[in-house]
């Protein structure tokens, strides 16, 4: 059974730090990108980063490059969120997705929500003082 379970998430000051954690179980991630997402009230849901398992390939969303940074510990099977300089805009509920490459393990990794397979809870991240 897939499962995608995301924690770390609360409540922090602008310009303060948090690390998301994305812990999977039932597939093999080096066959699966994975995407950290991100929904406000009223807003749409938006791709934040991804990472391509196999070969580390990521990409970020241009307001976050710089801040966020994404990364993958196998032998965890778990993908991390780190953020930093947090801005009151980046207050909204975080979910970690997976979408299946099939044989295209080295494929670039994409922020369109609807490329994604198996999706977790969520995780709130607060942005204020």
């Amino acid at each position: 059974q897939v499962q995608l379970v995301e924690s770390g998430g609360g409540l922090v000051q602008p310009g303060g730090s948090l690390n998301l954690s994305c812990e999977t179980s039932g597939f093999n991630m080096d066959y699966y990108a994975i995407g950290w997402f991100r929904q406000a009230p009223g807003k749409e849901r938006e791709g934040v980063s991804c990472i391509t398992s196999a070969d580390g390939n990521t990409v970020y969303k241009n307001s976050v490059r710089g801040r966020f940074t994404i990364s993958r510990d196998h032998a965890k099977d778990t993908v991390y969120l780190q953020m930093s300089s947090l801005q009151p805009g980046d207050t909204a509920f975080y979910y970690c997705a997976a979408e299946s490459l099939g044989l295209q393990i080295f494929r670039q990794c994409v922020l369109d929500p609807n490329e994604y397979d198996y999706w977790g809870q969520g995780t709130q991240v607060t942005v204020s003082s």
